[in-house]
């Protein structure tokens, strides 16, 4: 398999790629100027030296220390903590200015089929730490698709020894079915925090 087959293959493993996209990509890089090419390379093997992980919501970021911009933004509410399948879904909430608490991202869903993973163990750590710290809701943001609905009755499951100690509640229904959150507009995630209903 030559180079283009390979780095084809390559963009083919990227969500919501195929192979007639991926190839576009390769054709499309292989037209760009080297230099341009040379910047791509650099970004892409920058992100293992650049990228981390915070130690408290599990977000990826760049910066120094342990924690993101978020976490360790001492203005924000530790009273309210969301959970919300991944990074995105976070740049989604804080398009809408209407949220100022903690998140957690888990990472993932479940399928119906069984598939997937959330950090059921990171959660529980992460929730034990924050109810030390005056934790008092615990907001469900997951999407409106058969998966994320799927993911909320597990996480629901594993809240229930925390139910007499926080409030659990989800966002209300100004997400249309099938919607992924991270693709809402503004106003209507804000809509659905304001509308959140106890879980």
């Amino acid at each position: 398999m030559d180079t283009v087959e390979r780095l084809a293959h390559a963009f083919e493993r990227l969500p919501g790629i195929g192979p007639r996209q991926a190839k576009r990509f390769v054709y499309h890089l292989l037209a760009a100027s080297p230099s341009d090419r040379t910047l791509f390379a650099k970004l892409i093997g920058a992100l293992n030296n650049d990228v981390q992980q915070c130690s408290e919501c599990y977000k990826f970021w760049s910066g120094s220390g342990e924690m993101c911009g978020y976490c360790s933004d001492n203005l924000r509410d530790d009273g309210l903590l969301m959970l919300v399948e991944k990074d995105q879904d976070i740049i989604a909430i804080e398009r809408t200015n209407g949220y100022r608490g903690r998140y957690f991202v888990l990472g993932g869903v479940l399928t119906l089929s069984g598939r997937g993973s959330v950090r059921e163990r990171e959660l529980i750590h992460i929730l034990e730490l924050r109810l030390k710290r005056g934790l008092k809701e615990i907001v469900l943001a997951l999407s409106a698709t058969s998966e994320g609905e799927h993911t909320t009755d597990y996480v629901r499951k594993i809240l229930t020894p925390y139910r007499n100690r926080v409030r659990i509640t989800t966002l209300g229904r100004g997400l249309a079915t099938g919607n992924e959150l991270e693709y809402a507009d503004a106003q209507t995630l804000s809509s659905a925090l304001m509308n959140r209903k106890e879980s």
